[in-house]
């Protein structure tokens, strides 16, 4: 499948429902599991969609679609939501993130881009130049990849609990 816009778009809206129906109101040692040493919980995930939210994708776009001579994106941190999500709940941040999503997507919806819009460049500051079709792909990407990530993190409550039926599911394979 190739970049199609439309079909983004119906992945990034869905997001923050996906979010919400496995965590609001979930207890918070689900949301606060990991994969292990250095690794995120849900509730470290959210917090870091948020900070791309606010500083990522669509600031990014902003600056490919520009007429400016400079298209550099600045660096992103990929920590920032450690301080950003201190003293909220997982509460706060779905519906944080929530609104930020909405948000972004009715800018990004109109703008109206057409395929010109989506070969237009910026440039990363480690990767070089990025089309716009690149920076949406990746942020739908981004976003089923944190899926997955919390998805993995979750199975770790039962992994043991699943007895001799861990032979059958594959994510237990490791475990």
């Amino acid at each position: 499948m190739n970049f199609e816009l439309n079909k983004s778009i119906k992945i990034l809206e869905r997001t923050p429902a996906v979010l919400k129906a496995l965590f609001y109101e979930l207890d918070a040692d689900w949301a606060t599991i990991n994969e292990g040493p250095r690794t995120w919980s849900a509730y470290d995930i959210v917090g870091h969609l948020i900070h791309g939210e606010q500083t990522d994708w669509i600031p990014r776009a902003e600056i490919i679609l520009s007429d400016g001579p400079d298209r550099t994106f600045a660096p992103f941190d990929r920590f920032a939501q450690e301080k950003l999500s201190q003293g909220k709940t997982m509460e706060d941040l779905l519906e944080e993130f929530a609104s930020l999503r909405e948000s972004s997507l009715n800018q990004l919806k109109s703008w109206n881009l057409s395929e010109e819009d989506l070969d237009k460049t910026g440039v990363h500051p480690d990767l070089g130049e990025v089309t716009l079709s690149q920076l949406l792909s990746t942020w739908t990407v981004h976003d089923l990849a944190h899926i997955n990530q919390f998805s993995r993190a979750m199975v770790k409550h039962y992994a043991k609990d699943v007895g001799p039926w861990k032979k059958y599911i594959r994510i237990l394979k490791d475990l």
